[in-house]
């Protein structure tokens, strides 16, 4: 069952990816969350505490999408890690598509606001730590700085793909291109 909060966090990046950052109000909220007028404050009281939420909401969510059950061996083939790679980038680039819409949203309002920036970060190292273990299982000799570079090449896919002038990768395709970038950093 969804609580309360979840319904606002899941309206709330449904009205960032629908009508961005102005559009996200309180009363927006209530009406996309068809609860009564006056209830999203009630769960988040000014609107950093939307954004809080929503960004809560959305790791939530990506956390149970992308991470869930991720096994981390102890040895990692470079085709094995691209694999693993590719699958995070589909799923973001399809089931996961707005998700990754409302990430980006929030990720530009974190830059203007120390105390969401904060939060915000905290949710991207849930995502970092893993992938670190991840390259470093893969043989990586640095695998902060390979881990870092990889969530680059990542990014910069997802960006393309999202908002930029690209297509959308099959799975095959992302496999691809993330074998050929790992191919050039890892032994």
């Amino acid at each position: 069952m969804t609580s309360r909060a979840e319904l606002v966090g899941d309206a709330a990046i449904a009205l960032l990816v629908d009508r961005g950052l102005r559009g996200l109000t309180h009363r927006a909220v209530d009406e996309a969350a068809g609860l009564a007028p006056g209830s999203t404050s009630n769960i988040a009281r000014t609107r950093l505490a939307l954004l809080e939420l929503a960004l809560t909401r959305l790791t939530e969510l990506d956390d149970s999408a992308l991470l869930a059950d991720l096994p981390i061996p102890p040895e990692l083939t470079r085709d094995q890690l691209a694999g693993i790679v590719a699958h995070a980038l589909h799923v973001q680039l399809t089931s996961a598509r707005r998700r990754a819409l409302a990430r980006y949203e929030l990720a530009l309002e974190a830059n203007r606001r120390p105390e969401l920036r904060e939060i915000y970060d905290r949710a991207g190292r849930r995502f970092r730590e893993p992938l670190v273990a991840l390259v470093a299982a893969a043989g990586s000799p640095e695998p902060v700085r390979h881990a870092r570079q990889l969530v680059a090449f990542h990014e910069g896919v997802l960006f393309d793909a999202l908002a930029g002038a690209g297509d959308i990768p099959s799975l095959d395709e992302l496999r691809q291109a993330t074998a050929d970038f790992l191919a050039g950093i890892l032994p």
